[in-house]
Formats: structure tokens, C-alpha cells, sequence
């Protein structure tokens, strides 16, 4: 019968109740004999959780791409560039998490089955095909030598730093000529026991591109803490000039730079030094004493004071075997890429030498082809351009990410804006795309979102469901695909309901959320500095209702308005906007203060910009209005300030009341992040936990899409807007990127008047 076939998934046979308590490595090989040169080679594969494809010691790829319980993606490789005539091994090294989401990586879903898939053929130049597929021919082995460790006791998102050792039973595992007879084979699962409708069974194509890699060497020395060595020995051997000896029964420390934030994989090959330990901390920068805040972050001031700072991050243990030789040396390589700007290498030998033979990286992330290029008056902006375009690459791997180094989990409100910069800058959509997916997957019962997701755990924060729909909307601005706005409109309803769901009798959106950990759901806003004691929640919710809530849903109800026209649905697009307005009202009458600005909530005398900025943005306040109570909190900073999170809405509000002149004060945020030597922006002037966050990389957008004002002005660029916002600049000039071709403009400010050229693609209405 069908169902009892092999399903082409393998497992260890030996796999047993310890190994499901805590991340295992599992290995797999197959040999191959080819009589005649390849010709063909395709392999399909997948596992759970993530796979490292190795042909002839040859690092290939890593996947799938993550999926959830619905959907599991697999890979389609051309391995024939890796294969030659005669033995061949392929070579597959599996992580596998628990499935319980916190003993593992909670970005990363795993199923009850865990696996191996492995489906194509090899052909060669005699005609002979030679079949891949995962069974019994496999072999395995568990991979002793590798324990995985959480990076803090109360939050540990990753958990992908490492307890490693050398293991004389697996050295050379990826080669021909090693030996895998003592191996077990590898047990099948009948396609009974995978499910095709479910994970993993239910495979689907990837859909993005893979991460790019890219051979790096470590800048330099940043300081020696202790050693026998000097800067010079030790730079040299970080340039591959020379290897680097440490005596027996010695100690060493040394600070590596990598000279910017980074995302890649660290490499380092050893001879001798049986026993000796090797500590490898990653971390964002130095930090000085002292922390701020409820969460205890970390003091920082200049990036890279290693006088007065010392180095804080997470770290891999490595426990040397001695094995090898200069042929083959013993290599640590971590599973999983790390993050880093900053290296500190603590080595303890033991009773004999070590030789570090060499140390490198490999970067990696998602392939983002920049080709929008902006210049300004203001100098100070390439440098912000800089560090925005850094900071956006290190924060896209198999999604989008809040950060690279603490969690890398995909945040709707993140996520929304880092959308928008990469279709500023790339007119690539294909990241964004399963983004959406990923996000419409995750929706609940009762219409919200999962705030981030693939996201194991449950984690809600009402007001990001919006941001889901902002980001449907600035798809089909861009690109005009009426189909994919139909797949997601569904889901928009439901979170819309929600929210009507939740109104008061008076109309505005009732108590929903909370102080993170406190309540069901967390009505995080923003990091602003007064709003540290409540997890980023204005502190008016710790008693009622919140107005930027209102706000929100307004926004949603106005943009899926418009989203339902493009779909020919006027009746409903009409609904929706009389739903709005309905709540404008009560939001007008309900949480007016006795100054005229909108309170943080309704009847509380407590202000801040974001209620003035959404305000603008939703016309519930009218221009004039809405006008002067935003230079109200620009001119008295005693009201709650935007921080780097929301500058892209508060540009927005600027930009549409004439203010925009002021946006270089708010640029000042970057220009001292540049001064301190951050290489990425920052998570929060106030919270700046993480160095990498690209919600701040707004320079992105606002520099070709409002200075040079290069703007689709109808769904799918079927009608280009180039309308600059000068500001405070005097000129501008660039070339952006879009759907439709490239765009050049420049202007300059000459007496009084801004003069434009431009010139645009064949065929594409222009319009001011």
C-alpha cells in the first residue's frame, strides 16, 4: 500500500527520551560511487529543524527556510557543481530543537517528527542514475561532542550558542575516506507517519532566495588583555600571513574587531593543544559600567572605549582535542551564525602548546541588491545612509528581524517599515512577500496577530495587527498585485473586527492590552524614556483604555478602506471609512485635553507626541490643529518625544503639516550614534539594548522617497509622484530604484525657489 512506503524522511533508530529534552545534532552520510563524470545532479531536502548540506567536505547550503505547523518548505539544490568522477559523500549535519518552544529556538517551529528529507538523483555521463533519496542506505550518528546553552536565565529567544568539544569519533565525518561503519543506519518513516497535510509533511518550495556568504577576515587587534604575543604577531595571523602559538599551561586574552556589525559564521582551525579551552564572546560593543532602566541595560557612550568599557555578550565554549594536522586541523565552527562587531578569545591551555592555525568568518545574510543613491546638502546624512543601509542587511536573513543578536524574531511593527526601506532601495519583494504570508499564518481566534512570527510562543500586542495591514497596502502601492491582496483581506476583516469588537459605548477602542507580563496582551507603543516603568505602554493604560490604541484601529480602518477599493468592493471600502469616522468622534470628544492636544488616554491629563503624530496621520485632528500641538511637543520636551522606533510616522506627520524643516533636529539621533561609533542603528536612544534594530535605517526611505519625493502615486507604479520635501536641505540629487525602472531626480534650492529635473521611465505618468 502507498501510505506504507518510505516518505523519504530518516531519523536515528537510537533517538530516545534525553535526546527530546534539549537541542541534538544529528549526522548523516551517504557515499556514491560515480563511473563516469556527472552530468546532472538536483537534490530536494529539508529537515527538521535546520540542515547543513556538505558534498566532498564542501560546505553547500543551509535550511529550509523556517515554516510553522502548517506549512514546511524544502530546497532544491544543483549539487553537480560539488560532484566528480568516482566516491562522492554527501554529508548532512541536522539541528534538532524540543518541542517544547522554550528549550529551543523560538523562532524556529519544530513538529512532533523529527527528520531528515532527502529526494533526487545524481546522473552521469554513461547515462547511470544514482538515487539519493533518504532510507536505510543512509548512515547516522548523534553528535556527542556539542551541548547548546540559553543566553540568559529569564529570556533566552536563541539558544544557539554552544558547549563544543573535539570528537575524535566524528573527525573528518564530511570526508570520502572516512570511516562510517560503526555508524547506525538510518531508520525510514513510512509516509503513514508523515502527515502530508500538516508539518513536516506538507512540503512547499522555498520561496526566498539563499543567504549570500562571503569569505571576511577579522579587521585587527582591538586590545590584548594578556599575552606572551604582540599586536603585530596577532594581526598578522588574523591576515592569514602566519599561525599563532600559545604555550603549555598559559592564559590569553585578546579583543578582535571585525571593524563593523556582523551577521557570518566564525572559523577557527587549531593544531595540538589537547585540553585547552577556547572562549569565543560575541558582543555589540563595549559598554561601561552600570546599567539604566527597569531592564537593567548596560551603560553606552563611545562604541568602542575599551579604556574605560569592557566587552558584555553571549559566548561558544570549545574544549580542544588535538586532533589532526596540517593537511586537516582541527576546525570549531558554530552551528548557527553569530553576531558580532567585537571578538574576545580567552584561551587556558593545558599540560601542552596550542596553535591556532587560523581565524575568519564567513558573512552572511539575505542577498539585498542596494541600487537606490541619494546625496544631500547635509554630509551627515551619507554617514546615517551608511549605517541604515548596514543596519537593514544585518536585521534580513530568512526574514526580517528585530535584531540580529538577541532574538532574531520578525516584529510586525519592525517589520513594516523594513519592508518599506527594502522596496526604497531594492524594489525586492520577495522577502516582504513571505513575510505577509508568514504573519496571515499566525492569526488567532480572535482576529490579532501574533506580534512576532514564526514565533513558537504566544506573544500579542494588539496595535501590531495594524502594521500587518499597512504593510498589505504599501504592497499594493508598489506593486499592484490584486491577487495578494485578496489572499490577505480575510485576515485584515478579522483584525478589524477585533477591534470593533473591543469599542466602548462611546465609540473608541476599550482596555485591550497592558504592562508586558502583566496583562494577556501588551500594548507596547514605543521606548520612549518615559515609558520605561511600563515596557514602552503609555502609562495611562495601566487604568484604562489607551487613545494611540484608537488611533491605530483608525489608521487600519482607513488603509483597509482603500485596499478594498482596489479590489472593486466600494460598498465595503465605504463601510469601513464610516467605521473610522465613527471613532474620529468619540476619540474627539472622549480624549480632547483641557490644552487642546489628544491625552494618552481618555480623561487622563497625560500627553505625548505619538497621539499628536497619529492624530495627523488619521485626520482626526485637522492640519491647523494638528499642526500646533505637534510644535507643542517639538518646542517643550517635557511631552513624551517619538524615539528612533516611531521617526518614520513622526517624518510622515512632519511631512504633511509643513514641519519637515525639523526633521533635522530629530536627526541628530543618528549624527550621535555616528559620534559614539555605532556602525548600526540603535534599538533606542533611551533603551539601547540592541546595537542593530532596523526599524531606525529610516534614512532609507525618507531620503528617496521624500527629499528626492519618488513615490508610487498609484497602486503598482502605474503613475510615478516625484515631489521633493526640501526641509532644511538646499539641494538633492539620486537615482532610486522601482518597480518600474529607475527614477533620477535632483533639485536645488536657488533664489527661493526649488528647481526639479528628473527623468523617469518610457510610458509612466509623472505626477507632482
Amino acid at each position: 500500500m502507498e501510505y506504507l512506503k518510505d516518505s523519504n524522511w530518516v531519523w536515528s533508530p537510537s533517538w530516545n527520551a534525553e535526546d527530546k529534552e534539549g537541542p541534538r545534532i544529528v549526522l548523516f552520510r551517504k557515499t556514491i560511487k560515480l563511473e563516469a563524470e556527472p552530468i546532472q545532479g538536483t537534490i530536494q531536502i529539508s529537515a527538521d529543524t535546520k540542515y547543513k548540506l556538505y558534498i566532498n567536505d564542501k560546505f553547500v547550503e543551509i535550511g529550509p527556510s523556517r515554516g510553522d505547523k502548517q506549512i514546511w518548505f524544502y530546497d532544491s539544490i544543483s549539487v553537480l557543481p560539488w560532484l566528480k568522477e568516482g566516491v562522492n559523500t554527501i554529508a548532512v549535519k541536522v539541528l534538532r530543537y524540543p518541542e517544547e518552544p522554550d528549550k529551543g529556538n523560538h523562532g524556529m517551529f519544530r513538529t512532533s517528527v523529527p527528520g531528515l528529507y532527502v529526494s533526487g538523483s545524481i546522473q552521469d555521463a554513461q547515462g547511470k542514475k544514482y538515487d539519493l533519496s533518504a532510507d536505510a542506505s543512509w548512515k547516522c550518528k548523534k553528535e556527542e561532542g556539542i551541548t547548546f546553552v540559553r543566553e540568559e536565565e529569564r529570556f533566552a529567544p536563541l539558544m544557539i550558542h554552544e558547549k563544543a568539544q573535539g570528537n575524535a569519533e566524528t573527525f573528518g565525518w564530511k570526508r570520502e575516506s572516512y570511516d562510517d561503519r560503526r555508524w547506525e543506519s538510518a531508520r525510514p518513516y513510512m509516509k503513514m507517519q508523515i502527515h502530508g497535510a500538516v508539518s513536516p509533511g506538507n512540503l512547499c518550495p522555498r520561496t526566498i532566495p539563499f543567504m549570500y556568504r562571503k569569505k571576511r577576515l577579522f579587521e585587527g587587534v582591538m586590545d590584548i588583555k594578556e599575552s606572551v604575543h604582540t599586536d603585530r604577531e596577532w594581526n598578522d595571523f588574523l591576515q592569514g600571513r602566519s599561525s599563532i602559538t600559545i604555550p603549555a599551561k598559559s592564559e590569553e586574552i585578546i579583543e578582535i574587531d571585525a571593524g563593523e556589525e556582523m551577521t557570518g559564521y566564525p572559523r577557527t582551525s587549531f593544531l595540538g593543544g589537547h585540553g585547552s579551552m577556547v572562549h569565543f564572546l560575541y558582543s555589540e560593543a563595549y559598554v561601561q559600567e552600570g546599567v539604566i532602566g527597569p531592564e537593567k541595560i548596560p551603560v553606552k557612550t563611545d562604541r568602542t572605549d575599551k579604556i574605560h568599557g569592557h566587552l558584555q555578550g553571549y559566548e561558544d565554549i570549545y574544549r580542544v582535542h588535538g586532533l589532526g594536522d596540517n593537511a586537516l586541523p582541527e576546525v570549531y565552527e558554530p552551528y548557527w551564525f553569530r553576531t558580532f562587531r567585537f571578538v574576545r578569545l580567552h584561551i587556558i591551555t593545558g599540560e601542552e602548546p596550542l596553535t591556532l592555525c587560523a581565524m575568519n568568518y564567513e558573512e552572511t545574510g539575505y542577498p539585498l541588491q542596494v541600487e537606490t543613491m541619494v546625496e544631500t546638502s547635509d554630509e551627515s546624512l551619507k554617514k546615517i545612509w551608511e549605517i541604515s543601509e548596514r543596519t537593514l542587511r544585518r536585521c534580513m536573513h530568512e526574514s526580517y528581524e528585530d535584531c540580529p543578536f538577541y532574538e532574531q524574531l520578525q516584529y510586525i511593527m519592525d517589520a513594516r517599515t523594513q519592508i518599506l526601506y527594502t522596496y526604497s532601495v531594492s524594489a525586492d519583494d520577495r522577502l516582504a512577500r513571505k513575510c505577509m504570508d508568514d504573519l496571515r499564518r499566525s492569526q488567532r481566534y480572535d482576529g490579532l496577530l501574533n506580534c512576532s512570527y514564526p514565533n513558537c510562543n504566544p506573544n500579542i500586542i494588539p496595535g501590531f495587527s495594524i502594521y500587518y495591514i499597512l504593510m498589505v497596502y504599501d504592497h499594493m502601492m508598489y506593486f499592484g498585485d490584486k491577487k495578494l491582496v485578496q489572499e490577505h483581506m480575510p485576515a485584515i476583516e478579522q483584525i478589524l473586527n477585533f477591534f470593533e469588537a473591543h469599542l466602548t459605548p462611546e465609540h473608541y477602542v476599550g482596555k485591550i492590552g497592558g504592562v508586558n507580563m502583566e496583562a494577556p496582551f501588551w500594548s507596547f507603543i514605543d521606548w520612549a524614556d518615559h515609558w520605561q516603568d511600563t515596557s514602552g505602554m503609555p502609562t495611562a493604560g495601566r487604568t484604562g483604555a489607551l487613545t494611540m490604541e484608537s488611533l491605530l484601529y483608525i489608521y487600519g480602518l482607513q488603509y483597509a478602506s482603500r485596499l478594498a477599493l482596489f479590489l472593486n468592493r466600494k460598498e465595503d471600502s465605504d463601510m469601513l471609512l464610516e467605521r473610522a469616522k465613527r471613532v474620529q468622534a468619540a476619540v474627539r470628544a472622549c480624549c480632547t485635553g483641557r490644552n487642546g492636544m489628544l491625552q494618552d488616554g481618555p480623561g487622563i491629563e497625560e500627553y505625548s507626541q505619538h497621539c499628536q503624530v497619529f492624530a495627523i496621520l488619521t485626520d482626526t485632528a485637522d492640519i491647523e490643529t494638528g499642526r500646533q500641538n505637534l510644535l507643542k511637543t517639538i518646542r517643550h520636551k517635557e511631552y513624551t518625544q517619538c524615539t528612533v522606533a516611531m521617526r518614520f510616522y513622526l517624518f510622515r506627520a512632519l511631512e504633511k503639516t509643513g514641519l519637515y524643516q525639523y526633521t533635522n533636529q530629530y536627526w541628530e539621533a543618528w549624527r550621535k550614534m555616528i559620534a559614539n561609533h555605532c556602525t548600526t542603528c540603535v534599538e533606542s536612544e533611551a533603551y539601547a539594548r540592541s546595537e542593530c534594530h532596523a526599524w531606525g535605517a529610516l534614512a532609507l526611505y525618507e531620503l528617496p522617497g521624500t527629499v528626492l519625493g519618488v513615490r508610487p502615486a498609484e497602486p503598482g507604479y502605474r503613475k510615478i509622484q516625484i515631489a521633493p520635501v526640501s526641509g532644511y536641505l538646499t539641494s538633492a540629487a539620486g537615482r532610486v530604484k522601482t518597480p518600474v525602472g529607475d527614477v533620477w531626480v535632483s533639485w536645488k534650492i536657488e533664489d527661493g525657489k526649488c528647481r526639479v529635473d528628473y527623468k523617469a521611465p518610457q510610458g509612466i505618468e509623472v505626477v507632482g
